[in-house]
């Protein structure tokens, strides 16, 4: 049994709201929500091809990011994305209203639309619940309104110790998550996985349970597990992720979590953001770089010392680049594409 599949602009709205509801309760046809920016629309219409049916269970095909090639449509189904929500709502202490900050191209967005009973609100006011990324949460930090909430939910990229000291030091209650469109959002909250949701490391962080997507269109299926590409481990039973597989720096023949650079980077009081990337090099073979949004001047010597002492000597930026801005991704991430192209 398959049913229609149909594009919908992502815009929050009632359009958007009617849509997915009825979607998921089965009275409509499955929704591809598509940005409204031109060219990203068209990327993700010629990838995921809604013109042709998807399988009778998804519900929703939210198309990754597509920042590293042509955008993947996971499938997700009622069955996960309401296993997502039950579970995250548990664990919260119930439901409240959501304030949307998040664009509903991604899955945090739509996580946010779906848990509110479709009903986000664009304004912070009486809201109990929203979700930010670290970039957002930074440039928010001072921001009154969020010390009402009851949780933040912190996703999309890792979150510095550095940054979740700040914020807590102000009262805001953060909770950190993981996961992805492929298992319908954040699944572990502050390193715990929610109820129903299993867990494990080997070379990759692998999640499995009932919020795992069915798979991707037009690609592989998951059986209910899904092998991230992220590294991670298991500190006194609490997941930490240390970034992405082929984000790792092979310097020197020596491996480097950038993750752990920026990080401390992120403790040097110079410092605003931070993002750190291997670039090819013909002495060591890849080489760290820093690149890093400053509040007072920072030098290469006086960053390599800082990263040596909290990190490893090996670790420690071999080069420096101050900018007035990261670039950012529309779901918040870091543009490590462009910034990569920028450095080579």
């Amino acid at each position: 049994m398959v049913r229609p599949l149909v594009a919908v602009e992502a815009v929050p709205g009632p359009a958007l709201s009617h849509a997915l509801r009825a979607a998921l309760d089965g009275s409509g046809p499955a929704v591809l929500p598509v940005p409204s920016d031109p060219v990203l629309r068209e990327r993700v219409l010629a990838a995921v091809r809604p013109q042709e049916p998807v399988e009778d269970e998804v519900c929703l095909v939210v198309p990754t990011s597509g920042s590293t090639g042509s955008p993947k449509g996971v499938l997700l189904t009622a069955a996960c994305l309401r296993a997502s929500a039950d579970a995250a709502l548990e664990r919260l202490g119930g439901p409240g209203r959501w304030w949307l900050t998040l664009p509903v191209t991604h899955i945090g967005g739509l996580q946010v639309v779906l848990r509110s009973g479709f009903e986000p609100s664009l304004d912070p006011a009486g809201c109990r619940y929203c979700s930010l990324v670290p970039t957002q949460l930074q440039r928010m930090m001072d921001d009154p309104r969020l010390r009402s909430f009851e949780a933040i939910l912190l996703g999309g990229a890792a979150a510095p110790p550095s940054l979740l000291d700040a914020a807590r030091a102000r009262g805001l209650r953060v909770v950190t998550t993981y996961g992805m469109s492929e298992t319908s959002g954040g699944c572990v909250y502050d390193g715990v996985p929610l109820a129903g949701v299993s867990l494990s490391v080997t070379d990759r962080i692998v999640l499995s349970g009932p919020v795992v997507a069915l798979g991707y269109r037009f690609g592989s299926r998951f059986d209910g597990t899904f092998v991230t590409s992220d590294v991670g481990a298991l500190v006194d039973g609490r997941l930490e992720v240390l970034g992405r597989a082929d984000d790792m720096v092979i310097t020197g023949g020596e491996k480097v979590a950038p993750l752990a650079v920026e990080a401390a980077l992120l403790e040097h009081p110079s410092v605003v953001e931070a993002a750190v990337l291997g670039v090819p090099d013909a002495e060591w073979g890849s080489a760290v770089v820093a690149c890093v949004v400053t509040r007072a001047p920072l030098g290469l010597d006086e960053a390599r010392e800082w990263v040596a002492d909290r990190v490893s000597r090996v670790a420690a930026p071999r080069r420096l680049v101050v900018l007035a801005a990261l670039p950012i991704l529309p779901g918040g991430k870091v543009d490590r594409v462009q910034l990569r192209s920028e450095l080579t």
